[in-house]
């Protein structure tokens, strides 16, 4: 996705802006100020942005990459086959909770270790890399060794003892974006991490919480074009989150595409009206097949617009 310079007051022609050559203090002065002080995250004309390699999966290259699966392990034939299943409908990398953050204590926490030897079965059997969430720094390790990309839930944002050791966790952070946290706040965290030694960071915008009661949280849509212009590392959009309802979960992820998320992180379940967790918010598979067939298009139309830039002289 690119980015047009608007005419200045005594400019006499517009010029179109290359994605290597927009910083924030070509687009909004007030933004170089805000987030240039994040100067590992920042976006450079040197460094325009980051592409972070999970196998021969490339986050935050040409390639809009989804990650889809059930919000908790909860058996080894549900994860099994929901893995097949977005598989085949065009996910790379398998999304599942063995370590749950709930609301409340008494909510199904996960299986733990049993959740990830699960998650890694499927890996073998369908070649899909795995996320999965971590909520301790003394589950790094264990979690390391199963997983291919390390989530750090909303609540964790800034659990800074946590940031720290997944800089040092050999393998790429998801960083989720806290639910009353501003963009500054998710790119200090950001900022911590590679400061610690990890490079490989990925956001994620999955909603925040506002005054609204109809929706679980607010996607704020806003907040992918701002991130993409101050900050170098691939930013994606988790529309099951951000909606909190099933139907509205394509319609937001068709935004995600629109606005130039590098990804997505869907929840997927083979009958979510019995999930332990989330279900309501949780895809069907067939509701999935049709969801990525639907986003179809409008990754044509980014694609068509990506050339329309690079024919009027503007793409690097």
């Amino acid at each position: 996705m690119m980015y047009i310079r608007h005419r200045p007051r005594c400019a006499s022609k517009i010029r179109v802006q290359a994605r290597n050559e927009t910083v924030a203090d070509n687009v909004n002065p007030h933004w170089n100020g805000q987030f240039s002080c994040f100067d590992l995250v920042a976006k450079t004309i040197a460094r325009p942005r980051t592409i972070v390699q999970v196998g021969d999966i490339a986050i935050g290259g040409d390639e809009f990459v989804v990650m889809a699966g059930p919000c908790a392990v909860e058996s080894e034939r549900q994860v099994l086959d929901t893995a097949e299943s977005v598989a085949s409908a065009g996910a790379r990398i398998l999304r599942g909770g063995a370590y749950k953050p709930r609301s409340s204590p008494y909510s199904f926490q996960g299986l733990g270790l049993e959740g990830l030897k699960i998650l890694s079965k499927a890996r073998d059997l369908t070649g899909l890399a795995i996320i999965t969430e971590v909520m301790s720094e003394t589950d790094v390790e264990v979690v390391a060794e199963y997983a291919d990309i390390m989530q750090v839930g909303a609540r964790s944002m800034e659990n800074f003892s946590l940031l720290e050791r997944l800089g040092t966790c050999g393998r790429p952070v998801l960083l989720k974006r806290g639910m009353t946290a501003t963009l500054e706040d998710l790119l200090r965290s950001a900022q911590l991490i590679v400061a610690s030694g990890n490079r490989d960071v990925i956001l994620c915008e999955r909603g925040i919480r506002t005054f609204e009661t109809a929706t679980r949280n607010t996607f704020d849509v806003a907040a992918v074009p701002v991130l993409k212009t101050v900050c170098h590392l691939p930013v994606i959009v988790d529309p099951s989150h951000a909606a909190g309802v099933r139907s509205l979960v394509p319609v937001l992820a068709r935004a995600g595409v629109v606005v130039g998320a590098d990804g997505l992180l869907v929840e997927v379940h083979p009958q979510p009206d019995k999930a332990a967790s989330d279900g309501e918010q949780s895809l069907t598979f067939a509701q999935f097949d049709s969801m990525m067939l639907d986003l179809e298009p409008y990754l044509s139309l980014r694609s068509n617009a990506d050339r329309l830039y690079a024919a009027a002289g503007g793409f690097d």
